[in-house]
């Protein structure tokens, strides 16, 4: 006769876990990217970048011909209160970058930023072409 065994399969999940302190296997290597969208209006490009947790003091945006460069700062908020100890802290506190090109050049002073609920807006106008000019020669 064959040696049963019956096996819960939460047995495993709860038996390590008031013997030790939690335990996660592996940690975030590399700072996370700012997710956007980038939409085509008219005249105009529409950015929606997501950058939770962020002041809108620490946000910058730069304009240049067609290159749009956003970058954050997440500051770590010091909340450890007396006889807590942090047992995983997952996550990211520092800076996070993301440069991108556009169709057309920007007419960066008619560009528009808001900030609301973790989400970026940027209303960037394409630039107009001048018409060429034609020199006279003398």
């Amino acid at each position: 006769m064959a040696n049963i065994t019956r096996l819960d399969p939460l047995d495993d999940l709860f038996r390590g876990f008031f013997v030790r302190p939690v335990d996660f296997n592996g940690a975030p290597t590399q700072p996370p990217t700012i997710k956007m969208d980038v939409k085509e209006q008219g005249n105009d490009y529409l950015v929606y970048a997501e950058l939770p947790g962020v002041k809108k003091t620490d946000i910058h945006v730069i304009v240049d011909g067609n290159q749009v460069s956003i970058s954050a700062e997440i500051k770590q908020e010091k909340d450890i209160k007396e006889g807590e100890r942090i047992l995983r802290s997952e996550r990211y506190f520092g800076k996070v970058a993301r440069s991108f090109q556009l169709g057309q050049e920007i007419d960066d002073s008619h560009a528009v930023a808001k900030f609301n609920d973790g989400i970026l807006e940027l209303t960037l106008p394409k630039r107009t072409a001048s018409p060429n000019k034609r020199l006279n020669i003398d």
